[in-house]
Parts: C-alpha cells; structure tokens; sequence
C-alpha cells in the first residue's frame, strides 16, 4: 500500500518543501546547462570537449599510479579487510591490481544478506564511497571526478547489503553503511584507524498538532581516527558528511528544548602511539512531550584501531526519564518522551595507530587527543607513507 492509503500517515513529512527542493534542484541543472552552453558559443565544443576529457583523464592517471605504488608497497598481494554492522552484517572486500595497468577490482563477494531495516545501500553508495577514498588518497591537488573511478572494476553480489533488492529499505544507507564501506577501504590499504563510523542521526518533534507541530533533525560529531601523521581529530564529522550543528541559542530559541550539555568526550578515542579523536556527549532536555528517534552505528562494533592501536570507544545513546530512570536507547529507536526528560548522545571515538608503548610524552599537551585540526597534503590521507610505516 502506498503511505498515503494508509490512516494518518502521509508519503511525505512536507510535500511543500520536497517541491520546492526538486524545483531547487531543476534550476541548478537549468543553470549549468546555460553555463556550459556559454562556454560553448565562447571557445567552441571541441576545445570545451577537450579540456573536460583532460580534467577526468589527470584524475585517472593519478588514480593509476597511486595503485601502482600500492601494489608495489604490498607485494603484488591483494588487500583484503572486514567490519561489521552493529546487526552483525559483515562487510567484506578484496583489492585485486593490475601492475602494469594501475587497474583494480574492488570485489565486496562476502558481504551479509540486505538487512531486515534501512540501513540498506543501493550500489551508487559503493561507487561513491570508493571514489572518495581513492581522492582521499591521492596525495596531490585533483579535481572529483568520474575520472577517479575508471581504473576501478567494482563487483557486488546481487541481494547483499550494498546492492539491495528494489523493496529494501535504504534510508540509513546513505548516512550509515556508506561509513563503513569508507572504513573497510581504509582498512584493506592500512590507511588509517576507524574513525566514529556514523552521523549520530537525531530527530525529534510533534506530529500530531498541524498548529504546533514541527520536526528538527541533526547530526553529530564523533571522533577520527588516528594515521601515520598523528593523532586523530575529536569533534567532528568524518568521511561522507560534513554538516554543521544548530548554534544553541538558535536551537533553544526555535525549539522547547534545553541543551544541558555539548562538550568532548574524554578518553574515548583510541589509545596509540597515535590517539584516536575523542566523541562528543549532546545533553537534550525536552520542555514539552514529543517524539525522538535516533539512528546511529558502532554502538556495538567498535571503531577498529591498526598496527597495535587500540579500538575507538563505542557509542551510546541514552533516554534520562525526569524521575531519573536511565534506559539504553540502542543505536536505533523512537521514543516518546516526557517534560523533563532528557536524551544523552555518546558519539564514538576514532580508533588509535600504533603501539601506545610507543608514545611520546609530549605527543599532546595531556593523554588525550590533541584539539587541533591536522592538516595534512591537502586534506589527503597519506597511505604511502603509513605503508611505509607499517613495512
């Protein structure tokens, strides 16, 4: 049945505000139409043609000798890892390449049966995912593009949690598993630790007064995970997302909430000669009765730690009733909650690098994870020289 046959649901939260996204959306294709068409009538097709294969045809030929080198570094042996899904639902891949060509297959043959919940990933998830680890690898300034992807061959079992059938549902693959397909990647190169793994999915609101009704959703940051370079970064979003939280005086102004508590989650990351990123902690008191649903991962599974670096912490999730009852949310759930009560976010920890025997004193200013952002050659993560670390 469709959602809107059925009593008192709807197919869309706001149909106003899906419309107007999509037209949105149809006038920034409008636009780059127009755009390219001017580039057309001002250097003609060919030259437009030629300078756009270029651009794809650099991303390629960096993609291809960032694997040759990898392929070198292994020993023309194929990468291989494995994580898991907090359900259980293993994630496994196999890097195969080609020396001569810089081509590879990214075969995931393995990975665990579609999930009976949402956290299915249709395949354009794996090629994303793929394509920024592969950009975040390449040490040198390059534009994304579909020129990143061609020396890759990507082989996905029919019916698995990457390649899901057409009645799967897939809302949390975009913001869940797409994390994990980047942190299988990075563990098959010995790139770098687990980061937190998740987006720390947080909605609550009223549904059932068209007067006072409203729904707000955030995301959370969480910890990154430790490399070669240095510790990792506490508080932040990693991998496929990069949004901003809502300002406090914003979200206590806008919302019948109260925000008791925002801060780093200390200890959480990863022990290491490199330390894992601390999480965070989000303390939300509601002022009214509402509902509140939480979609999160590595609440279970921990963000792994490599080369002799320990696990990330996981994360929790926690519903704080105002009589002072505690209940353990689990990484997804829909609550109804009460005046008074409170919601506490846990966001995991980044997982560490390297024996933490072998950490300096002075690594950090105290035996945490440095506050800092690191910058390292552009942003990119430096598997060659961790390889050669790890040799």
């Amino acid at each position: 049945m469709a959602p809107a046959a059925i009593e008192g649901s709807s197919g869309t939260r706001c149909l106003k505000d899906n419309i107007s996204d999509i037209k949105a959306q149809v006038a920034a294709n409008h636009r780059g139409a127009q755009l390219i068409a001017s580039l057309y009538n001002d250097y003609g097709r060919d030259v437009v043609n030629f300078y756009m294969e270029e651009v794809q045809g650099a991303a390629e030929l960096a993609v291809r000798n960032l694997l040759k080198e990898v392929h070198q570094k292994f020993a023309g042996n194929s990468l291989e890892a494995t994580d898991h899904m907090d359900d259980g639902t293993p994630i496994r891949l196999r890097v195969t390449i080609d020396a001569g060509s810089g081509d590879a297959a990214f075969d995931f043959s393995g990975t665990g049966p579609e999930a009976y919940g949402n956290w299915n990933a249709p395949i354009a998830i794996t090629h994303s995912a793929i394509i920024f680890a592969l950009r975040c690898f390449v040490t040198h300034d390059i534009p994304l593009n579909q020129g990143c992807i061609r020396p890759i061959r990507v082989v996905v079992p029919d019916a698995c949690l990457l390649k899901p059938g057409a009645e799967a549902a897939c809302c949390a693959g975009n913001v869940l598993t797409s994390q994990r397909i980047v942190d299988v990647i990075f563990r098959a190169f010995a790139a770098s630790a687990a980061s937190q793994g998740c987006m720390n999915n947080l909605t609550f609101g009223i549904d059932n007064d068209p007067q006072r009704g409203f729904g707000y959703y955030e995301t959370i940051c969480g910890g990154s995970g430790a490399g070669p370079w240095g510790d990792g970064t506490s508080g932040v979003h990693t991998n496929m997302t990069n949004t901003r939280i809502t300002d406090p005086e914003i979200l206590e102004r806008r919302y019948p909430v109260i925000l008791r508590r925002f801060c780093i989650r200390e200890g959480s990351g990863g022990r290491g000669e490199y330390r894992g990123g601390d999480g965070i902690v989000r303390d939300i008191e509601f002022s009214v009765p509402m509902k509140v649903s939480i979609l999160s991962e590595r609440r279970v599974v921990a963000p792994y730690g490599l080369h002799g670096g320990e696990d990330g912490e996981r994360g929790q999730n926690l519903w704080i009733k105002a009589n002072g009852r505690v209940l353990n949310l689990g990484g997804k759930n829909t609550a109804s909650v009460g005046k008074g009560d409170r919601v506490v976010i846990q966001s995991p920890g980044g997982g560490g690098w390297g024996s933490p025997a072998s950490r300096k004193v002075d690594a950090s200013k105290k035996d945490g994870c440095s506050r800092e952002f690191v910058s390292v050659g552009n942003g990119s993560v430096d598997i060659i020289a961790g390889m050669g670390q790890s040799a």
